[in-house]
């Protein structure tokens, strides 16, 4: 670590020659190696410390101390002019817009932990707790210096009011920065203006994206115009062009189409189609309504939902839906617009490549370095596995009530029976390919088998019992966590030991599937049966993709030619030699 002192009178002379001045000189400190040289036009006010080989040009710095080998260029002012704790505190409106699930955010923030914030209130004292962590977080990075950290590059930017730099950032063209963080490794370009924010460590802002009260997560990528107000970013999420609002985006939210708008609502590994709208409208109370969109889904061009609304996980949605559907039992579906009405086809989304094609493109995107937030990957786990199952047996329980319905209503959707039955048979594969596949991983002893099976959550990407959940959250209330990192090495330490409590649980499942305890003949015939539902589900999503590849489509391919240069065109394109 560099050793600071003072200037000296000939150093001030020559740099005083080179067009820099200073409010008061014996407030400017700097490495032992300082070289006039890494000084040219600058005003200097308040403290100021310059860190071995960094570099001033052409810009105002006003309380701040800059961190070795970095460069502030072209800048208008990079001036703390007061006590700040630079974003951390800042109260977030996620999903509820009045502020009923308000999560203050802070540079150690995680997805679990704004999950637990923003969902758990219900347990006021847990939400008491985590704000008071919040607050002690923000109280640590109160200073009237701002810091700009190792290696960075500041340059053509015009206002940095309170904003903490770590290191190896780069700011270039930024518009307006105030009362932020930005972690290491983040990103900021041109005409970008933000308040009252983090950006966490490799994340990005750019092309005139515009953030108030938000919190971007590690490696998200908010660019092209995007603007978003009240919204946590968590694992990579990449939005563009479009518009959020009092949302809670969890790993892997992706809107890339400037018609969308996200709003008042929960989203996770989401794909939003061009012109989504996902709107909060029923203001009979003001705008108190949200809609949960679980793990996966994903809307078609045009696609509306008015809140409050929860869909299952994987659905597709297409279509406009108005009257307040609930398909959380029924994962893996798809939610159609037909004469005014909601149609649920269940379990339809299993027999589509493009659930294969978002599963597997998922882990090949995450680029993250820290992973501060918990993301499980697995397709085959107990929380999707225990919806399909209870999913079983309400369609079960709808077609023997009345057996020779053409449809059924649920939930304010309906279920046409051919769809139902279809439904019944895709779940019950997908059920035996999961089970099989955690039977044949972890090391729970036979014995497991004998207990209850535990209830699983998704929580922002961490598949976890919620009996540990609950742990923790008893924990917090009971002062023996207090730090935030430590509710995040809870979630790690249950994700260490996730195969082991899967396999568990299918073994229980399995027993009572069976009515007695299995033996290990059986347990491997499930998992051989678990390779052949795994196969068969493959057989199908492949046929959808041969489908799409299909010369069918090669409808405005080979332009110019006959149906030969047609098909050659259409190959070439999609790459399908």
């Amino acid at each position: 670590m560099s050793q600071y002192r003072n200037l000296t009178d000939d150093e001030i002379r020559r740099l005083e020659a080179s067009g820099c001045s200073a409010s008061s000189w014996s407030d400017v400190s700097v490495a032992e190696e300082f070289r006039t040289e890494q000084l040219a036009a600058c005003r200097l006010e308040g403290r100021v410390r310059i860190g071995r080989d960094a570099r001033i040009y052409r810009s105002r710095v006003c309380n701040y101390d800059i961190g070795e080998e970095s460069l502030v260029a072209d800048v208008t002012a990079l001036e703390c002019r007061h006590a700040s704790s630079f974003g951390n505190g800042v109260a977030v409106a996620t999903m509820n817009e009045c502020g009923g699930r308000t999560v203050k955010i802070f540079t150690a923030l995680s997805a679990q932990t704004a999950y637990l914030a923003a969902l758990y209130r219900h347990r006021p004292q847990l939400v008491a707790a985590l704000d008071r962590m919040a607050e002690r977080e923000a109280e640590r990075a109160r200073s009237e210096v701002g810091r700009v950290g190792r290696r960075c590059r500041i340059t053509g930017c015009r206002l940095l009011r309170e904003v903490n730099v770590g290191d190896e950032v780069q700011l270039d063209g930024v518009s307006l920065l105030e009362n932020g963080t930005l972690c290491d490794g983040a990103r900021a370009g041109i005409d970008v203006k933000a308040r009252d924010f983090i950006a966490a460590e490799e994340a990005r802002l750019d092309n005139g994206a515009i953030v108030e009260r938000c919190f971007v997560g590690e490696c998200c990528r908010l660019d092209k115009a995007y603007s978003a107000t009240d919204a946590l970013f968590f694992a990579s999420s990449h939005c563009e062009n479009g518009e959020a609002a009092a949302i809670f985006a969890g790993p892997f939210t992706v809107s890339h189409h400037r018609s969308s708008l996200l709003i008042a609502g929960m989203f996770s590994f989401f794909n939003a189609g061009s012109g989504t709208n996902q709107s909060n409208h029923l203001f009979k109370s003001g705008a108190v309504h949200q809609a949960v969109h679980l793990r996966g889904c994903k809307f078609a061009s045009d696609a509306y939902v008015m809140s409050p609304a929860l869909e299952g996980a994987f659905t597709m949605v297409m279509g406009h839906h108005t009257h307040h559907h609930d398909t959380s039992d029924f994962p893996f579906s798809y939610l159609i617009e037909k004469e005014g009405r909601s149609v649920l086809m269940p379990g339809a989304n299993l027999a589509s490549y493009g659930t294969v094609r978002d599963i597997e493109k998922w882990p090949t995107r995450d680029h993250r370095t820290r992973r501060r937030d918990v993301v499980n990957f697995e397709p085959f786990n107990p929380y999707l596995t225990e919806a399909m199952l209870h999913a079983v047996d309400t369609l079960h329980t709808l077609a023997d009530g009345e057996p020779d319905a053409p449809f059924y209503n649920y939930r304010k959707t309906v279920i046409r029976q051919t769809a139902l039955r279809r439904g019944i048979t895709l779940y019950n594969k997908a059920i035996a390919a999961a089970l099989g596949a955690m039977l044949e991983r972890g090391g729970a002893p036979l014995e497991a088998a004998l207990e209850e099976p535990g209830h699983w959550l998704d929580v922002a990407g961490a598949y976890i019992t919620r009996s540990e959940v609950e742990a923790l959250c008893d924990a917090v209330e009971r002062g023996e966590l207090t730090d935030p990192r430590e509710i995040d090495d809870r979630f790690r330490d249950f994700a260490r030991r996730y195969d082991d409590q899967a396999h568990r649980w299918a073994l229980s499942i399995y027993a009572r599937l069976l009515g007695h305890l299995p033996s290990e003949e059986e347990i491997a015939e499930a998992v051989r049966g678990g390779h052949n539902a795994r196969e068969a589900l493959r057989e199908m999503t492949d046929a959808d993709r041969a489908r799409d590849c299909s010369p069918d489509k090669a409808v405005g391919y080979g332009l110019d030619g006959g149906e030969e240069e047609r098909l050659l065109d259409y190959r070439a394109v999609r790459g399908l030699d």
